[in-house]
């Protein structure tokens, strides 16, 4: 059974949501319904959905922050299966939600639901998710992980985020230019640009480039917030790699891919939930 989660801070949205879905999907499970945006990335880390419906504007988090966090939560090996889930906008603004569906990587809803729309999205989250199924079935994931990845998995995901996001929060922070970094015993101010990729332990995030290799006490989750990901992949929960530094992808004997960066002789393993970036190789 398909599982999902509606997050409105809107209650009469929510059961209206709610009752649409009843007809057009009636098999669909809502597991739970969240009132802001923090909460919905709990509960997402809670009950692990199929599909999570969000809607734009919300407290604490807003849609396009939770699913940024969502983004970030640990599936498939880290949490014992779950795949990730589909992101489904709800919004009353057709600004954003025109550009997000123009991008092709993620779906939405206009308020209020009506059915004939709605009906539209499931088909095509129906059809995503069955050609995941059908690609796992085919040997093309599996050990190898090479399926297609969620939206949320995805480059042009994580680049429409961070756009919807600037748009919704103009007066936000810039994008990182340097980064402060331990080298040694000293402080150092690393250019971003130079930067080749970001890598995470459980306490610090290593920071390598060309010619030196630093530390930082700030988690990717933050950085992918932080950083322009029109210039980062991220292809592991906790690596991100600058997109001018991969020379190619391979495979080891475990059938797991693995980056080449361009001047190191370091490979960085792609998870399983990233690995349908690199699908072709």
């Amino acid at each position: 059974m398909t599982r999902a989660l509606i997050a409105d801070d809107e209650r009469l949205m929510r059961d209206q949501l709610r009752a649409r879905l009843a007809e057009v999907w009636p098999e669909l499970e809502i597991v739970a319904e969240a009132r802001n945006g923090e909460e919905a990335v709990a509960l997402t880390a809670q009950h692990q959905p199929d599909i999570v419906f969000l809607d734009i504007r919300m407290p604490v988090l807003t849609g396009v922050d939770a699913a940024r966090q969502i983004a970030q939560l640990p599936t498939y090996e880290e949490a014992g299966g779950w795949p990730g889930c589909e992101i489904v906008f709800i919004t009353a603004y057709d600004q954003y939600a025109v550009q997000a569906f123009e991008q092709g990587v993620v779906d939405y809803v206009l308020k209020p639901a009506e059915r004939e729309r709605l009906q539209l999205t499931m088909e095509r989250i129906k059809a995503r998710m069955a050609e995941r199924v059908r690609q796992n079935g085919n040997g093309d994931g599996g050990s190898n992980g090479a399926s297609a990845p969620l939206p949320a998995h995805t480059p042009g995901m994580q680049q429409l985020l961070q756009r919807l996001a600037e748009q919704i929060n103009p007066k936000a922070a810039p994008k990182l230019q340097w980064i402060q970094a331990t080298v040694r015993q000293s402080i150092q101010m690393i250019p971003v640009a130079d930067v080749l990729f970001f890598i995470s332990d459980e306490k610090y995030t290593r920071v390598q480039t060309a010619t030196l290799e630093a530390l930082i006490r700030k988690p990717i989750k933050e950085l992918v917030e932080e950083l322009d990901m029109n210039q980062f992949w991220q292809i592991h929960r906790s690596t991100l790699v600058s997109t001018k530094a991969i020379a190619g992808v391979s495979r080891d004997e475990r059938g797991r891919q693995l980056v080449s960066v361009r001047g190191l002789n370091e490979k960085l393993e792609v998870s399983r939930s990233y690995a349908g970036l690199f699908k072709s190789m």
